[in-house]
């Protein structure tokens, strides 16, 4: 039988519903009992990550502690959490249960280095608190790959769709800002580019560039999908960044 995946979502609530989403669209279900047991705490209420890893808000990793918690108590097997910069906090996840925790940030190195396995330049479009935490720098350099990423006026400029994304515009004007940032990156020699936030993927897609587009989300899926059926063992706790 199938694992019964517990998620920590609402970070925000469409990249959750994008998550749910493609996890039915890539299950191999013929009946309604072939899909997957999710149990999603869509929690809007959690502290802004970005605020948290700056210092000027409160940390997020007792709310989300006590979601992994009750996702255990619900009958959760496995936690999932859909949301980047709210890994920072990680080990507040792993401590408050003793469930397996899939990370969002290792999945999707190990799909950028299988997509791109000989780039040694990636660009990460995350948000100021997965940046600062150095989430995907610390997790890349241990397998000897640079990180580029959004800095100055384009780390502000990605801040602003980000949060006109999670207001619900995902229209023309954000799609082509989004990729004029994805396009800097390439710029300043990225071989392949990881959608390090949830957001992302909603308005850039693969098919807008030239180099391989890693979302954060699909890697997720496919992590959760494999995990869930036994088709594959856990990824080794990612390295960690600084909060």
């Amino acid at each position: 039988m199938s694992k019964t995946v517990g998620v920590l979502g609402g970070m925000g609530p469409a990249a959750t519903l994008d998550f749910f989403a493609k996890v039915l669209e890539r299950t191999r279900a013929k009946t309604d009992q072939d899909h997957l047991r999710l149990i999603i705490d869509n929690n809007p209420s959690v502290p802004d990550r970005n605020a948290a890893v700056a210092g000027l808000g409160p940390s997020p990793g007792p709310m989300l502690a006590a979601m992994a918690q009750g996702l255990e108590r619900a009958g959760a097997d496995v936690l999932v959490m859909v949301c980047n910069a709210a890994h920072a906090y990680e080990e507040d996840v792993r401590s408050a249960t003793a469930l397996p925790f899939i990370s969002i940030v290792a999945e999707t190195v190990r799909s950028t280095l299988e997509r791109a396995p000989k780039a040694r330049t990636v660009g990460v479009l995350a948000s100021s608190g997965c940046l600062d935490a150095g989430l995907y720098e610390t997790a890349f350099a241990a397998h000897r790959v640079r990180t580029v990423v959004p800095e100055g006026a384009a780390r502000e400029a990605f801040m602003e769709l980000l949060y006109r994304i999670k207001a619900g515009d995902t229209g023309d004007a954000v799609r082509r800002e989004m990729l004029e940032l994805a396009e800097g990156l390439l710029r300043s020699g990225a071989e392949a580019l990881v959608a390090g936030c949830t957001e992302v993927p909603l308005v850039l897609a693969a098919e807008d560039l030239s180099v391989p587009l890693v979302a954060s989300t699909d890697a997720l899926v496919t992590a959760t999908l494999a995990y869930a059926r036994g088709e594959r063992a856990l990824l080794a706790e990612a390295p960690k960044g600084t909060p």
